[in-house]
């Protein structure tokens, strides 16, 4: 937070604030919940997270063990090594400049409601309470696709590794499901009864996705038979989009390059959930420092780490047929039995688990926090900005969190490419909520200048933004296509269909009823925040106000002025 007593108070530099002397931990806390006071919110959550926290949380959730574990198969499929290793590093480059611009929008307004509070402040007075309604719909989508992909897709893996010991097991979707529902309640259950224990948990979490993953990489290639060629690596294509024999891929049908795109996914949707960091702003400490570090740091090191975790497994292929066409039906469980036996693979598959079910856990944590807020401005029923008194969570938030989950997945029961299509739904809806508000900000950055907060990007701060946008819009389009060939109901990518209701019916309610009601955040606050004003300092919204009027007035003045001395003098008879 720094020593800004004012949202006008504005940090050239990326230079970590430094608080005035005298200020303990109970200064640190005042300053946040002044700053929290100035958005119009009193603090109601517990702040006792720090920056370390606040960068597990969202570490956890990118967590790329889970979407490299969860997407293997897909990737092998659509484009194979060359796309997956290749599209890691793209991919990667462009995530981290829609985190930087995050970044900076969070360290202005760090708060839990995050893309759909920052899109109502940046906009201007007229579309604020449209665009906050439109990115808090996009945003609570993602939010729930995000928890359906990293859960189901571990109630899969479970599945899978039941059937290694087990040969007659028979993984249903009916089965699969009823596992996913009983992991949703221990999520649930968890950031239910033991939030005071998710600190714990997070640091738990860290040491597993960093320490324990490295080490499972690093056995993996001391342990390997053979390793694979770089050629193999970077230059293998594959492309496995033909959902039923003697039919084409989409490489033969349309282009290589399709395929290519569609191959994309993997890489977006492990690095996405970084919100989280934004989301938790309210429970940590120097939130308008520490959160947007939490984005950038979580992005840049789940890159460099991502790509080291993809290279071990892809080097460490023994036969590429065998992987793909695993009769486990998971080509990372292949490569570890492969390597380390049925009963090594066992214990590093689970260790991949409890990385997965960690991931969930604090999916589920910023799914809850994110509906807290939203329904806090009355954009879902105020039923749900509830908060326990005894143990200071959200609980009603969180089981509506699990409960959407739970019915986002059902399509899993008549579809095989359902996993497929939560997961682009999480992205799509995810990076348009985070796109939404970098667009306002770059289109009305007057607006965004005044508020800045100490992760201030300068001249640079439009040209990230723009950056930002184009690469949103271009995977918007990109994981709407259908990956399978040829498109069967069975076969469908419903994500178009899922995105589609969203934004039909988050634009349709607004134009028949929200816009006599939702008004956002309160408007005095939004205006605060443009004019530079600290609301809480008594009388100040109206003293700015009352300048702004009076510069205007003066304004007007001197262009009058400066049309009489234009105009030429009269002529006399």
């Amino acid at each position: 937070m720094g020593t800004q007593d004012s949202i006008s108070s504005v940090q050239p530099d990326l230079e970590q604030p430094s608080h005035a002397g005298g200020h303990g931990s109970d200064g640190i806390d005042e300053l946040d919940e002044s700053r929290l006071a100035q958005f119009g919110y009193k603090q109601e959550l517990n702040r006792d997270w720090g920056l370390a926290h606040n960068f597990g949380v969202s570490f956890s959730i990118i967590s790329v063990i889970t979407g490299l574990t969860t997407l293997f198969s897909y990737g092998l499929s659509n484009g194979g090594p060359a796309v997956m290793s290749i599209s890691w590093i793209v991919v990667s480059f462009f995530t981290l400049l829609v985190a930087i611009a995050m970044a900076e929008i969070v360290s202005a307004i760090p708060t839990s409601g995050g893309p759909y509070f920052w899109s109502a402040m940046l906009a201007p007075p007229r579309w604020s309470p449209f665009l906050a309604w439109l990115t808090g719909w996009f945003n609570l989508l993602g939010q729930v696709a995000v928890t359906t992909g990293i859960t189901f897709g571990l109630a899969g893996l479970v599945s899978t590794a039941i059937t290694v010991k087990n040969p007659g097991y028979e993984p249903t979707a009916a089965k699969t499901i009823g596992i996913y529902a009983a992991l949703l309640v221990s999520h649930g259950v968890v950031n239910t009864f033991g939030v005071k224990g998710l600190r714990f948990l997070n640091n738990v979490s860290i040491v597993l996705h960093s320490a324990g993953i490295t080490a499972l990489c690093i056995a993996v290639l001391a342990k390997a038979p053979k390793l694979q060629s770089a050629k193999f690596v970077f230059g293998t294509y594959h492309d496995g989009t033909a959902a039923e024999e003697g039919t084409e891929g989409w490489g033969q049908r349309a282009s290589p390059a399709y395929v290519v795109l569609c191959g994309a996914l993997l890489s977006q949707y492990t690095l996405t959930g970084f919100d989280a960091s934004a989301h938790l702003s309210e429970e940590t400490k120097k939130a308008s420092w520490s959160a947007p570090i939490g984005v950038v740091s979580s992005v840049g090191f789940s890159s460099l780490f991502g790509f080291f975790v993809l290279m071990a497994f892809l080097f460490s292929i023994q036969d590429f047929e065998s992987t793909l066409n695993s009769r486990y039906g998971q080509p990372v469980l292949q490569i570890l039995v492969d390597v380390a036996g049925e009963d090594g693979a066992l214990v590093l598959f689970s260790l991949i688990m409890i990385c997965v079910w960690h991931c969930g856990l604090f999916s589920m944590t910023s799914n809850s926090r994110m509906m807290f807020s939203f329904a806090r401005d009355r954009g879902i029923p105020s039923f749900f900005h509830q908060v326990d008194d005894r143990f200071k969570s959200p609980i009603r938030a969180v089981w509506l969190a699990a409960t959407l989950s739970f019915i986002l997945a059902l399509p899993s029961l008549g579809s095989e490419v359902a996993f497929a299509a939560a997961t682009s739904i999480a992205t799509i809806s995810l990076y348009l909520s985070y796109g939404l508000p970098i667009m306002i900000g770059f289109f009305w950055h007057k607006n965004f200048t005044a508020m800045k907060g100490p992760f201030n990007l300068g001249a640079l701060s439009r040209v990230i933004a723009g950056a930002a946008c184009l690469w949103i819009c271009f995977i918007t389009v990109v994981f709407c296509l259908p990956t399978a060939n040829p498109v069967t109901s069975q076969t469908l990518n419903y994500t178009v269909v899922a995105v589609g209701i969203i934004a039909v019916g988050s634009i349709g309610s607004w134009v028949v009823w929200a816009r006599r009601w939702f008004t956002g955040p309160a408007a005095e606050v939004a205006e605060a925040m443009r004019l530079g004003v600290d609301i809480t300092e008594p009388g100040a919204l109206e003293r700015k106000e009352k300048e702004a009027l009076e510069g205007a007035r003066m304004e007007r003045e001197r262009e009058a002025r400066e049309r009489e001395e234009k105009q030429p003098p009269a002529v006399s008879e």
